[in-house]
């Protein structure tokens, strides 16, 4: 666990600050019959622009700026010639790195427009997000994180993506602890000021189960459901939390 102080926290949002603005920016700009390797490419183009590092580029070998992934896809969709349809859902997950700090947000767009099944799915994997996310504060515990996030969730209906969880995060992209998007509460390491998380749920339409394709990198549910993804990096302040990847 790796305590960050006020100065390496304001660091961290100046990172955060380029996540936030490329998003907005990617919201206008994906539409059918956009390709995922052109959403890559303004994603990397856009963060140097703003003086930041598409810190995914060449992690662990990755091969892209974002994981772009599409659909049934849950994490480490890797941007290529397909063109998006109307009414496909894409994550958008890409790590900024400024200064020696790094930042991760993760948004589901939904191109185009969709069912109103749809939309809801998308529209509870945020909420379920925040969810967690009002937990953060001195004092309380990993597991009230996890638990309040999979309430939700289970609550509307959807499954919640186990193989995959949020992180610790700062001068890495993944630092301890790891952040489950399930737990009990009271449960897990205490939350302390200055603590850096990145929460990020990952939920499924079906099933939970995942597996990894060919690339060594895309997981998608081994039902084919739809999955939906959200992701903000906060930090613990005194009396609870500020997103460090927003305005």
């Amino acid at each position: 666990m790796n305590i960050k102080s006020p100065r390496e926290i304001a660091l961290m949002k100046e990172a955060g600050h380029i996540n936030y603005i490329v998003h907005k920016e990617m919201e206008a700009f994906i539409k059918p019959g956009i390709t995922t390797k052109e959403l890559d490419d303004k994603i990397g183009s856009m963060v140097k622009e703003l003086g930041g590092f598409p810190s995914c580029l060449g992690y662990e070998g990755f091969p892209n700026n974002a994981c772009v992934s599409v659909n049934e896809e849950v994490v480490h969709g890797i941007g290529d010639h397909r063109k998006l349809k109307n009414g496909d859902i894409v994550k958008l997950d890409f790590t900024v790195r400024k200064k020696g700090y790094e930042s991760d947000m993760t948004r589901t767009y939904i191109v185009g427009d969709a069912s109103p099944e749809v939309k809801e799915f998308v529209d509870v994997c945020e909420k379920s997000m925040y969810e967690g996310i009002k937990q953060v504060k001195p004092g309380a515990r990993i597991g009230d994180i996890g638990y309040a996030i999979s309430e939700y969730a289970h609550k509307h209906g959807y499954s919640v993506i186990e193989d995959y969880v949020g992180h610790g995060i700062g001068t890495e992209m993944h630092e301890e602890p790891e952040v489950p998007n399930f737990g009990e509460k009271g449960r897990g390491m205490v939350l302390k000021e200055g603590m850096t998380l990145a929460i990020e749920p990952m939920l499924a339409m079906g099933q939970k189960e995942v597996k990894v394709l060919k690339n060594g990198w895309t997981a998608v549910t081994t039902d084919s459901s739809l999955s939906a993804h959200f992701e903000h990096t906060v930090a613990v302040t005194k009396n609870g939390y500020e997103i460090l990847t927003g305005e």
